[in-house]
């Protein structure tokens, strides 16, 4: 028997297509209010906000699989299932090459000045005054972060001619040589660049990475791009530098203020919007009143094709794990 809980509407479909009439589909998280439906279950699927701890797990004898549509698992008892038997598939990877083309949209659209030009033309007036853009074809990229995201920004910057400038506390060798990027220490990366753009992940060592100590080595006509998390930017920090002219511009997708955010796909979850609003969030953000700010609603990720990946690879994991070759595992602890 196989269940799939918190189950959102664009899913079912899909599921129902991979797996017949046979599966049992559940809207809400796994809970001990509705286990019972899931009790005979031996593949269960699973959003984050269904906890499988050992008192979930001892209402589930049966159980051999469990296949999370996320890329985190910390909802999930490792040691449990490591104990029971039970593989644990993720979600490793799904916006990869999303989340690079939303970084060059917000690079683009500050170089052109794309957003006031569309909003001036949309009434009616026909005037390029005050518009005068930039090229990017020849300017520097500073990429902070060069894993997938970071690397699939460097190769749309190849395609633009700019010189790609790196820093990453493990550089790539591979990276630099295929990609062409030029490690160097993060100052003189913030020195450098014409564009500084972060790929890195919510760390101690991340936060606030462009502070009020270091902002000022950008150039005055730098632009700075955060599709990573909120954190990594010192917010008074940027809106100094943006008030007293020091940088160009910048482009936004996550914000400091924002809820703590595990899954970039809680954002399309049915449950996350009842219980957030960044509409709220953004209603009193002083960045949204600089015409050189461009902020988006942390919807880098979010394209049907990325949605879609994350069921995509949690139905090819659960197939994997019938065939017996399981595949996107979770390194469960060893047990005697």
């Amino acid at each position: 028997m196989m269940v799939f809980c918190e189950v959102e509407d664009w899913e079912r479909g899909r599921i129902l297509e991979e797996f017949g009439e046979g599966v049992k589909l559940i809207d809400q998280p796994l809970s001990f209010s509705n286990v019972a439906d899931a009790r005979d279950c031996t593949v269960l699927s699973t959003f984050i906000y269904s906890s499988a701890d050992k008192r979930m797990l001892d209402e589930l004898p049966n159980l051999r699989m469990i296949a999370t549509r996320s890329t985190g698992y910390d909802h999930i008892s490792l040691d449990e299932c490591s104990r029971r038997g039970v593989v644990v598939s993720y979600v490793p990877r799904y916006a990869d090459v999303t989340v690079a083309e939303h970084t060059f949209a917000l690079i683009l659209a500050l170089a052109k000045n794309l957003i006031q030009a569309a909003d001036r033309t949309r009434r009616g007036e026909f005037s390029f005054k005050n518009l005068r853009g930039f090229e990017i074809s020849g300017k520097s990229i500073g990429i902070v972060g060069t894993g997938k995201i970071g690397q699939n920004v460097a190769r749309i910057a190849r395609g633009f001619s700019m010189q790609i400038l790196g820093y990453d506390k493990f550089p790539s060798e591979q990276a630099a040589a295929e990609l062409g990027i030029e490690y160097m220490a993060y100052d003189d990366l913030l020195k450098r660049s014409d564009a500084v753009t972060f790929h890195v992940p919510e760390l101690l060592e991340t936060h606030h990475m462009l502070n009020s100590e270091n902002i000022g080595l950008l150039k005055p006509n730098c632009i700075v791009i955060n599709t990573a998390r909120g954190s990594v930017i010192e917010t008074r920090a940027l809106v100094r530098a943006l008030s007293e002219g020091k940088i160009a511009g910048a482009g936004l997708d996550v914000l400091e203020e924002e809820p703590v955010v595990r899954e970039e796909r809680e954002l399309v979850s049915s449950l996350f919007q009842r219980t957030h609003s960044l509409e709220a969030i953004l209603s009193g953000q002083i960045l949204l009143r600089f015409n050189n700010v461009i902020i988006t609603p942390h919807s880098a990720f979010n394209t049907n094709e990325a949605v879609l990946r994350i069921l995509d690879t949690t139905i090819e994991n659960i197939r994997s794990f019938i065939a017996g070759s399981p595949r996107n595992e979770v390194p469960l602890p060893a047990h005697a």
